[in-house]
């Protein structure tokens, strides 16, 4: 959803807003959205990297997950659509507000909601 180079990012590049799209590899039910991020150090004398992905090697830091309030129910190449927005907190700058917008139009599901959440 973001890419950052943290030798040429600022402290406004931490504020974003995306688009996004998930298509469904199964029929299966949505209760949630997981995010987690991916690191590279690449300006060493041996690059390396690391992510803390539900699907990857275990790390110490761990995933959030974003639940929906009712359950989606969506089957083998329907889509998700969506928007993110992400943004500092104005009273304790190390947490971040996050809102998730999604339009869901499937054959046993039709949603459209908001939600939102602070990562601490």
């Amino acid at each position: 959803i973001l890419h950052l180079d943290i030798l040429t990012c600022t402290k406004d590049d931490l504020a974003f807003a995306t688009d996004f799209k998930l298509q469904a590899r199964r029929n299966d039910f949505i209760h949630g959205l997981c995010a987690y991020f991916e690191c590279a150090f690449t300006q060493i004398h041996k690059p390396i990297g690391f992510s803390t992905a539900p699907f990857c090697r275990y790390t110490h830091w761990k995933q959030t997950i974003i639940y929906v309030p009712k359950p989606i129910t969506i089957c083998a190449g329907e889509t998700l659509r969506g928007r993110l927005e992400c943004k500092p907190n104005p009273r304790n700058k190390r947490d971040l507000d996050i809102s998730v917008t999604y339009q869901f139009n499937g054959k046993h599901s039709d949603m459209n909601d908001t939600v939102h959440y602070r990562l601490r």
